[in-house]
Order: structure tokens, then sequence, then C-alpha cells
């Protein structure tokens, strides 16, 4: 309408339609691979510059985060997500005992390590195709009835000869927009499913070591208690380094333990999407990944909550301990200032001491001065003698090398104030 737009309204508009689902018909297969490329989105944009350059056709803008080709009967599918990136081809069933034309044969190269693998077949709701069902492993099969009795969903969650789960569905005649989203339905919770479980591991290498600093602080905390035997410098140092330690690992496990939760998440929201209901004498999708994956959802978050409280722990033994040291060292202070005091008065007794020497000293040195006049030039002749003159005034002497003495350190203790 001519107004100035906000510069981020084209992509915030545009999302909504970023990833639009799939019009698919039956009978029709989907091959899903998923990719850790946590550094970033070049070595995907090499693959698609390859597999373009195969085709012929010009590869996608270096920005973009989606991107469809025509591959053979079918079309790939790319998609950039935050940490990985998925591969999706979907084309026609391959005739018996030939491959389907997928590029994902000996000239692609993985953009990193693949974290998932789907292949969904959509097949017609008959006889014949139900008998497929019994290609998936009883123990875990889980077949639920979707889209108001219209399709049915089934899988074992286990990994075939390729190393990818296999996933069927059945359909009654929907129209191919419901079969694309229901499509992408499926696989995103297979995709999303994996890559929540990777927290797993890592609460699991955590949990000993978390194990090791508990003990340790409750072995702290006991000493604590002994005042005799305390040594609060070499306690606290020890429970600075474990609260380091803790850190580090909170730190390194923060992004992982959050993703895992965000996945999870979008696992749960594609399963209420599905609006399943199991099959009979089946198990459906929520009953199984609920039984299956929410334990170890609940691991992942046991373990950030007790790095969390371990944390808190370690915060409050070093505070109450750095107390204690704190009033340790004051009281060392306390004992070397009384300690400086009196030296201070010994310091002063001593200059005390001095000065009256000084001043014994000084008058018997003028009064022996006075004596030598006296006697050197008979300043006053016969009427009084030299001996006589320099016992009068060793008095009066004395008294004013005392004055002259307290007035100095008078006058120098003025100028210090």
């Amino acid at each position: 309408m001519g107004f100035r737009a906000h510069e981020a309204r084209a992509n915030a508009v545009g999302e909504v339609h970023a990833r639009p689902h799939p019009l698919i018909e039956t009978p029709r297969n989907l091959i899903q691979l998923a990719f850790m490329t946590e550094g970033g989105s070049t070595v995907d944009h090499a693959v698609l510059a390859e597999l373009s350059r195969r085709l012929g056709v010009a590869p996608p803008d270096r920005q973009a985060r989606h991107h469809a080709m025509k591959w053979g009967r079918g079309t790939l599918r790319w998609e950039r997500h935050t940490e990985f990136s998925t591969y999706l081809w979907e084309g026609p069933p391959s005739a018996p005992g030939e491959d389907d034309e997928t590029p994902f044969g000996a000239g692609f190269s993985a953009p990193g390590l693949v974290i998932s693998g789907v292949r969904l077949e959509i097949r017609p709701w008959t006889e014949a195709n139900e008998a497929r069902i019994s290609g998936f492993d009883p123990a875990s099969l889980c077949h639920s009835i979707v889209e108001n009795g219209m399709a049915a969903a089934i899988t074992d969650f286990r990994q075939d000869g390729e190393g990818v789960t296999r996933i069927l569905l059945l359909d009654k005649g929907l129209a191919p927009a419901r079969i694309g989203a229901l499509a992408q339905r499926l696989i995103e919770i297979e995709t999303y499913r994996t890559l929540a479980m990777l927290g797993l591991p890592l609460a699991q290498s955590l949990s000993p070591r978390m194990r090791r600093i508990e003990d340790r602080l409750a072995s702290i905390t006991g000493q604590m208690r002994n005042a005799a035997g305390r040594h609060n410098q070499d306690m606290l140092a020890e429970l600075t380094e474990l609260a380091a330690e803790l850190e580090a690992d909170a730190a390194s496990s923060l992004y992982r333990f959050g993703a895992s939760r965000a996945y999870h998440g979008i696992v749960e929201e594609r399963l209420a999407a599905l609006g399943e209901e199991p099959a009979p004498g089946g198990e459906s999708w929520s009953a199984f990944l609920q039984r299956r994956v929410a334990p170890a959802m609940r691991t992942c978050r046991s373990i950030e909550e007790r790095q969390a409280n371990l944390s808190r722990k370690l915060a409050r033994a070093a505070t109450l301990l750095r107390t204690w040291v704190d009033v340790e060292v004051e009281q060392g202070n306390r004992e070397l200032l009384a300690s400086m005091n009196r030296r201070a008065k010994l310091q002063l007794r001593l200059q005390q001491t001095v000065e009256g020497l000084s001043v014994a000293a000084v008058s018997y040195y003028v009064v022996g001065l006075v004596g030598y006049l006296a006697k050197g030039s008979s300043l006053f002749g016969d009427l009084v003698k030299p001996e006589v003159l320099t016992a009068a005034l060793v008095v009066p002497v004395v008294l004013g090398v005392w004055w002259m003495v307290r007035r100095i350190r008078s006058r120098h203790g003025g100028d210090s104030d």
C-alpha cells in the first residue's frame, strides 16, 4: 500500500508458507535422511550444487534454507534446520526387483553424519497390502487408525537392512494434500524422536561424575562440622574446583538438553495432530513412544535438576566456608594489629629512654663547654671560681635542654597530625 515495511516482515510473513506439505498420490515411496551439520550450511550447498550440476539445473541460493528439484520420476526436497538438514526423496514405487531412483547412491556426498533415516511406503488399503504388516516386528508393532478411519499408520521403529526405519501408510482414498500432511507428520515423528534421544547418552555419561561430586560434597560438609580438625582454606579450594567442574559440565550439556526438550515437544505435537486410535489388537504410536521415550526425557530433566540443585548446594557450602575463612583472616589481622600496637608501645618507651639519655648527654657537653670557657678565659676573674660556675649551670642547662627536646618532639608530632 505504499508504506515502508519492517525489514523482517517478508521473512515473518513467508515463514508460514516456507515448508508446504507435498501433494502426494497413492501409491508412493518416500525416503528421508537427516544429517547433523553443526558446521553450517556450506557443506549442504556444496552437495546441492553437485546434484544440480548433475541434473543441469541452477543450484539454490546460498541463503536458502529449503529447496526442491526434480530427480528421476520423483522430487528431491532439502531443508535446513538449526543443527541438522534433511533430504527427502518422493517418487513412485519401483517395479519388483528394482531399486528406487533416489539420489542417495554412490555419487551422493553426505553433508555430515547421518542421524535419522525413514522409508515411508504409501499404499492403497487393500487386503494384499494389509499382508505387508506381517513384515514388521510384532514385539514393537505400532498400528494406528488415523484421519477418521481413512488411513492406517504402521511401524515397529526398527531399522531395516539399510539402516532406515520403515513406515507403512495404508490409504482409503485421502486427498493428495491430506496424504502429504500425514506423511510429513509421520516422518517428523521418527526424525525428531531420534534427535530427542541424543540427550540420553550425555545424561548417562554425566550421572557418575555428578555422583562423585555429590559424594565429595557430603564428605566436605561432614568435615565442616568438626571445628577442631577443619582446614577451611583447603576445603574452600576443593569446593571451588568441584563447582568449576560442575559448571563446565552444565555449560556443555545446556544446549543438548534444551534441544532434546524442544524435539520431544515437537514429537508430542505431531502425535496429538494424528488423532490416532489403536487398531484392534495393536498399540498406538503415542502409547509406544510414551513408554519408551518419556523415561529418557525424564532422565535428562533429572540430570538438569540435579545439576541445578548441586550447584546451589556447592554455592551455599562455599559461602559458609568463605565466611569462616574471612573470620579467620579478621582474627589474624586483629592479632597482627595487637602485636604492632605492643611493638609501638615498646618503641615509644625506648624512644623516651633515648630522649632522657640524650638530654643528659647534651647537658653534660654544654656544661663541660661552659666550664672550659670559664677556666680558659678568666671571664669572671677571681670573683667566681670556674668550678662553682660549672656547678651552678648544671640545673639550668639540663632544664633548658629538656625543654628544647620536648618542644622539638611536640613540633614533629603536630606536623605528623
